[in-house]
């Protein structure tokens, strides 16, 4: 079987790998010049297999007011005369309920878990690295009443059986000693031990490589222009260039930019781009610099180790298709950098990064097939595409190839949204 996949992030190669592991001939097509330069080039580095959660949450709707007021507010939300916009933030707002909440919790974990159990076989299997370490993630607290918040989530952890431990501010600096210095800041903490951490653009490179060497064939610098249908079924993949890209079977891989591609064949996603936005910063002295991945929880930012290097990623922004990186856009990310990990890095040498998160209104990616019984899904996972990215690149394979996969897809395919 002949597959072409749209998309050579880290959703779509993997993905690709999956396929042509089990014999699929892959041909991968990608804007780009290369792998991972999109939303997988400068995430937040977390496999946040213990973090995972919608952002639609019972309480949200209510804290977004107060972020907004927020001098580094982690919460953007342009007023753009869009009506999908808007129809987007109303479909998050109905899903703020603790039934929604469960339920999409519920899915999510289903994947990430998945993720979890088979990445490790994946990197087995190829050798490849990826600046990663198995240290856990810590949600730092700064306030008494954040801490007693996360009772909540603790419930949850334990209902899905995801490790974790309530640390108070001597648990915190044990599992990242740097924070010695600023022990003033924050009040305690909650570990997720079983999260790891690693670069998304090193390892999809990485496996683009191995792909390579399997014979899957990746045409990169390739927009595409149209998905072509004749007789109900995908019978080719238009580019710029006014090429025709054929096979037996289509997997869109594309994250937000997925629904330009299939709304005007009829595929219908309520995914829109979310932006966020990061640095990258060289470690200038290892014993201040942080060990793992900490999640700033006032702020909404992650500060993750890879290798000799400070990622620091975070905030919101909801503003459209917008690629700008303005002159402010980072401050916050710095800000927090510096006031927790202050003698760990350079901050005079941090590069600005700024991608489109594709996010469902439910949290939960779209996975599998379509009205076309040849056009499948893997995209929509917001900001768990790394997390996620092996195990529904797994699931997606194996149905593309009428394989059953080894996850229950109920509730993971574009079917939950059809009225």
């Amino acid at each position: 079987m002949k597959v072409v996949v749209m998309g050579a992030g880290v959703i779509g190669v993997t993905t690709a790998y999956y396929l042509a592991k089990q014999g699929a001939e892959v041909v991968v097509i990608d804007r780009q010049s290369g792998p991972g330069l999109e939303t997988s080039y400068a995430n937040a580095g977390q496999l946040s297999y213990g973090m995972t959660s919608p952002w639609a949450a019972p309480g949200i709707p209510m804290k977004a007011m107060k972020w907004m007021f927020m001098k580094r507010r982690p919460l953007f939300i342009w007023p753009l005369i869009s009506p999908t916009m808007w129809a987007w933030c109303a479909r998050m707002v109905g899903n703020c309920n603790a039934e929604s909440y469960r339920v999409n919790k519920g899915r999510m974990v289903r994947i990430s878990s998945y993720s979890r159990d088979v990445m490790p076989e994946l990197i087995a299997e190829t050798g490849i690295t990826y600046d990663g370490r198995e240290r856990g993630t810590l949600q730092l607290f700064r306030t008494a009443k954040q801490m007693e918040a996360s009772k909540a989530d603790q419930d949850v952890l334990a209902e899905y059986g995801s490790p974790f431990e309530v640390l108070d501010r001597g648990g915190c600096i044990a599992a990242e000693p740097a924070l010695a210095e600023v022990q003033g800041k924050f009040v305690g903490g909650l570990r997720l031990t079983a999260d790891r951490t690693g670069d998304c653009r090193m390892f999809t490179i990485g496996l683009t490589e191995k792909c390579i060497e399997m014979g899957v064939t990746f045409k990169y610098g390739e927009t595409i222009r149209a998905v072509s249908v004749e007789n109900g079924r995908i019978a080719g993949v238009d580019t710029e260039a006014g090429e025709r890209v054929t096979g037996d079977a289509y997997v869109c891989a594309m994250g937000s930019y997925a629904v330009r591609t299939l709304n005007p064949i009829g595929v219908r996603l309520p995914v829109y781009p979310v932006k966020g936005y990061s640095v990258t910063l060289p470690v200038i002295d290892d014993d201040y610099a942080p060990q793992s991945t900490i999640m700033d929880e006032t702020h909404k930012v992650a500060i993750t180790r890879l290798g000799d290097r400070i990622r620091v990623a975070g905030q919101a922004e909801i503003a459209g298709y917008s690629n700008r990186l303005g002159p402010h856009a980072v401050d916050t990310v710095k800000h927090v950098i510096d006031d927790l990990f202050p003698r760990g890095g350079d901050v005079s040498q941090a590069e600005g990064w700024t991608g489109l998160r594709p996010m469902t209104p439910d949290g939960t990616p779209v996975l599998g097939g379509t009205q076309y019984d040849n056009l499948f899904l893997n995209t929509g996972h917001g900001t768990l595409g790394w997390t996620m990215a092996c195990g529904s690149g797994r699931a997606v394979a194996d149905l593309v190839l009428c394989k059953t996969p080894e996850i229950s897809m109920e509730g993971l395919t574009a079917e939950r949204y059809a009225r």
